[in-house]
């Protein structure tokens, strides 16, 4: 596999995309169960075969469009794949194809995508099979194991190019670098997803713990880059190391973009909003108080009802 591609393409990936190969990898990985193949070193697409100690992997197609040099992902859906053959069932993926083409016209087939830590040669296999579709497919790969040292998302994308190794051209894949894109409903969808209620009945105090972990996190991140930055322009004022003028342009560019947070009206909006947090918060408060009021209320009523009626008295009405 190449170092990076050189066709000069640039792809924008959306989110949607990442959220369905975690599902679809976790759904699969969930209806394992090690017990039914103990012995078994081969997976499926929906986990009827299965592997005790090896993750299993999951396969499908990317949908979007390419508009010039521009490829933009959008969605993606499943397919069934055969690991034993190395072959794709063709009539599924021509109904999934037909089906999508009605809610999305415009959507076209890009390539696939699959699970794993890095592309293998049998992936070739797969993304030959899609070139009567798309003669020159993109390939997402999604790494679904955990590495809390990395920064970066665990997503790649891949390109075939043709290259000629030991006198024999051959396809082999290429890595090619892609931003992350996304629309207002993606936003939203992203949004609710992160502020999920967790399965386990964790609490609300959980979930802000998990959320201010994750915001101090990444101010914490965003100090230790202004940090390399700031030594590093300290280095070239003493001419350390050579001047860079397109830095000090992007350096002069972001310092350039502060004074706007200083203005009026973010200061009018950020107020208004802050205000609005704390009334829903002291109407919260109320609103509990007056509930645990009234539960006390039934409480005494019951009680003093059970008084009464112990001594022969009944209630003055």
């Amino acid at each position: 596999m190449a170092s990076s591609s050189s066709s000069g393409l640039t792809f924008k990936l959306h989110p949607l995309v990442i959220v369905n190969i975690s599902d679809h990898y976790t759904r699969v990985k969930s209806q394992m169960n090690p017990t039914l193949a103990p012995h078994s070193n081969t997976t499926n697409n929906g986990g009827d075969g299965v592997v005790s100690s090896v993750p299993p992997r999951v396969f499908g197609c990317v949908i979007g469009v390419q508009k010039g040099r521009t490829v933009e992902i959008f969605n993606s859906f499943e397919l069934l794949y055969d690991p034993s053959t190395h072959s794709l069932d063709r009539p599924f993926l021509e109904k999934k194809q037909e089906l999508y083409k009605k809610v999305f016209p415009h959507f076209y087939i890009l390539g696939w995508y699959s699970t794993g830590s890095d592309a293998e040669e049998s992936d070739m296999h797969i993304h030959k099979a899609l070139m009567d579709i798309n003669e020159s497919p993109v390939y997402v790969l999604l790494n679904p194991a955990i590495n809390h040292s990395q920064k970066d998302l665990p997503v790649g994308i891949f390109e075939s190019e043709l290259h000629v190794i030991d006198g024999i051209p051959q396809l082999i894949f290429v890595r090619s670098s892609y931003t992350i894109e996304t629309v207002e409903a993606e936003r939203i969808s992203v949004d609710h997803v992160a502020h999920l209620k967790p399965s386990d009945g964790g609490s609300a105090a959980t979930q802000l713990a998990a959320n201010l972990t994750g915001i101090h996190s990444a101010i914490k991140m965003l100090h230790s880059r202004i940090k390399v930055l700031h030594h590093y322009l300290l280095a070239m004022e003493k001419g350390d190391v050579p001047c860079e003028n397109s830095l000090l342009r992007q350096v002069s560019s972001l310092l350039r973009r502060l004074p706007a947070i200083e203005s009026g009206k973010f200061q009018d909006d950020f107020l208004m909003e802050y205000n609005d947090t704390l009334l829903i918060s002291y109407l919260a408060m109320l609103t509990n108080c007056s509930s645990a009021m009234n539960d006390l209320v039934d409480k005494f009523g019951t009680a003093y009802d059970r008084h009464t009626r112990r001594g022969g008295r009944t209630a003055f009405m």
